[in-house]
């Protein structure tokens, strides 16, 4: 089984090298790594350049103009080879070194479509402490329309779900990951896993999350997934997932 893992990258050079150290790391080593960078011009590029080598092979880089993270994304999914496919954003990184052996013997072992499980949020000041911890634990369906979806960056998905069901939609500024749940997890029903694991550690200042303009922005825009999705929900529904989050924060 290879999987492939994509990473968007523009101007990522302050936490790049984290991230791909992160995947040289990794116990399991079938796998590809696509990075899709978007004509970045504060050494990005160099950094990567270095790290090629030591990949073997397995690092392909591609630097062109697109129209956003979203695309980006697509475009490794395009080019992905792998039975698998993640995503692992650039100022991530992976929690522990087995983050891809056990995914990797998920699938081995189940039929399922899909697996996610936990990440948890840093603050650069101070990395060690986890300051947010995300549980994909509770996450069902019919919560969607309350605005919960799996931690996506815990979420690998056969390649060929994609293909059947499509990718990315570029309809969206924030919200394209949680479309994509919900056209994946509750209109087209593919089977999924949990683990019960820390897969990823991100850290804090996401763009859904940056100002009050953005929590708007993303609140309309899940609202719209959902609809468009034939999930019913309003504002309120989705507004729900803030309560919940407070509970999500380590003092």
């Amino acid at each position: 089984m290879k999987i492939s893992i994509i990473t968007a990258t523009y101007n990522s050079g302050a936490t790049i090298a984290d991230t791909v150290e992160s995947v040289l790391r990794q116990t399991f080593k079938d796998i590809e790594y696509l990075i899709i960078d978007g004509c970045s011009k504060d050494g990005t590029l160099d950094i990567l350049r270095r790290y090629e080598p030591m990949f073997e092979g397995r690092m392909h880089i591609i630097s062109e103009p697109d129209k956003g993270i979203y695309d980006a994304m697509n475009k490794g999914i395009g080019m992905a080879t792998g039975d698998v496919v993640g995503i692992l954003n650039s100022d991530d990184y992976y929690t522990s070194d087995d983050s891809l052996s056990v995914i990797a013997g998920f699938f081995s072992h189940n039929d399922a479509d899909a697996v996610y499980g936990d990440i948890h949020f840093i603050n650069e000041k101070n990395p060690d402490k986890c300051v947010r911890y995300y549980s994909s634990a509770v996450f069902r369906p019919w919560l969607l329309r309350f605005g919960f979806m799996p931690a996506h960056p815990s979420f690998y998905v056969r390649r060929d779900v994609y293909s059947k069901y499509g990718v990315f939609s570029l309809d969206y500024k924030i919200a394209s990951d949680y479309d994509l749940m919900v056209r994946l997890l509750y209109k087209h029903r593919i089977k999924t896993g949990y683990i019960k694991k820390d897969f990823v550690t991100m850290r804090t200042g996401g763009m859904s999350t940056k100002n009050a303009k953005n929590r708007l922005l993303i609140t309309k825009e899940d609202v719209k997934a959902c609809r468009r999705n034939g999930l019913y929900t309003n504002i309120v529904f989705i507004s729900m997932k803030y309560f919940y989050k407070v509970f999500e924060f380590r003092i």
